[in-house]
């Protein structure tokens, strides 16, 4: 029976492997254990380990890492915290495979301590490009990952060139947005009756989080786009950031410049997050959201400065920097009935809802011997 071992510290991460995992938790070829850290432990943040359970997941190990501060610094001695304990899990556990998703930096820190420990690395997300930390680290990852899983073209050639060898890259599409694609979404009346939403006025979604390089603006930056949404006043509801460095300035801000038309979510499940932006009129901040998973449901999205930078994008987005007249125009132009008129029928560029079947095919089927584990770069 082949192990895989999925690790998570996000939302976001539970959004790439939990269609996943509900395929395998059905597999007897296949054995899971999933870690979960960070963000998903902290009730500040809405204590998203829940999920798991909500959803039939039994949860292996929780690792505390965040140290309190929300600094570059208590970042950076946060990950060490992490990459100590995981090493030992991993000594204990000895998995076949394990699983990291995106470009955060506990993937990197469990990618680094299985390939130290001759364990096999599968990233998905692998290849794609941000503009912050965050794309330095996914990067990073493709060193040490065995097996990659690309979610389009253009992730594929750039871990091509990259050096990476041909046979360990897969491109299989984004596999958080299968459930969105299947239709397996909170429903209209539920999306309502959760949020208290007025169907009949436009629904402004807003996810921001700190920019990492940038961390001593986070005030400023939220504080701007949340002045230009004022002058709308239509209900937003925003969802709150993680807990990167500035992360603290951003609940601030919001604290400070909310006014009644700005509901505050820490936290919320799949379901109801896709039902939101089903029906929302657009999506605002600098979420990955509004590039990856908007377009399933032809939603405009606003993407502001530089965190998104470089990453494929379909025609939904409308790219801006932190200005408030900038991002006042662009919502009035998202909001406009040409703009939305020109997003029908638009395809996602990401995945087409069979994502993560490819991805279980790959870690089941695969041969894990010495080729797959001792890499070489083509350059």
């Amino acid at each position: 029976m082949r192990h895989i071992m999925f690790i998570t510290g996000s939302r976001g991460e539970y959004g790439y492997i939990r269609p996943i995992l509900n395929i395998i938790k059905n597999r007897p070829d296949i054995k899971y254990s999933i870690v979960a850290t960070n963000l998903h432990l902290l009730p500040n943040f809405g204590s998203s380990i829940n999920f798991f359970e909500a959803d039939g997941l039994k949860v292996s190990h929780e690792i505390y890492m965040a140290m309190d501060g929300r600094t570059a610094t208590s970042m950076s001695k946060s990950l060490g915290i992490f990459l100590t304990s995981i090493t030992d899990i991993l000594h204990n556990e000895k998995p076949d495979i394990v699983l990291i998703s995106g470009d955060r930096g506990e993937q990197l820190m469990a990618a680094i301590a299985a390939a130290h420990m001759n364990i096999i690395v599968a990233h998905i997300q692998a290849g794609e490009v941000s503009g912050n930390i965050d794309g330095l680290t996914r990067h990073a990852i493709a060193r040490y990952a065995h097996i990659h899983f690309a979610s389009n073209e253009d992730a594929y050639q750039r871990l091509i060139k990259s050096g990476e060898q041909p046979f360990r890259v897969h491109k299989v599409g984004a596999p958080q947005l299968d459930d969105f694609l299947l239709n397996k979404i909170a429903s209209k009346k539920e999306v309502i009756d959760y949020f208290h939403i007025n169907e009949n006025e436009p629904i402004m979604l807003l996810v921001q989080h700190p920019v990492t390089e940038q961390c001593d603006k986070a005030y400023e930056q939220m504080s701007i786009t949340l002045k230009a949404l004022s002058r709308f006043k239509y209900q937003t509801i925003q969802i709150y950031p993680n807990n990167d460095a500035g992360s603290t300035s951003i609940q601030e801000a919001f604290n400070s410049l909310r006014g009644p038309w700005l509901k505050i979510e820490r936290s919320v499940s799949r379901e109801l997050y896709a039902g939101l932006m089903k029906i929302a009129s657009v999506i605002i901040g600098n979420s990955s959201s509004g590039i990856l998973e908007a377009p399933c449901f032809e939603l405009p999205a606003i993407n502001i400065g530089r965190r998104q930078e470089g990453r494929l994008q379909g025609k939904n987005v409308i790219n801006v920097d932190y200005d408030e007249e900038s991002i006042y125009n662009a919502i009035n132009l998202a909001l406009s009935a040409e703009f939305k008129a020109g997003l029908k029928g638009i395809k996602n560029p990401y995945g087409d809802g069979l994502s993560s079947e490819r991805i279980v095919n790959i870690l089941s089927g695969i041969v894990i011997d010495e080729k797959l584990l001792y890499k070489k770069l083509t350059f």
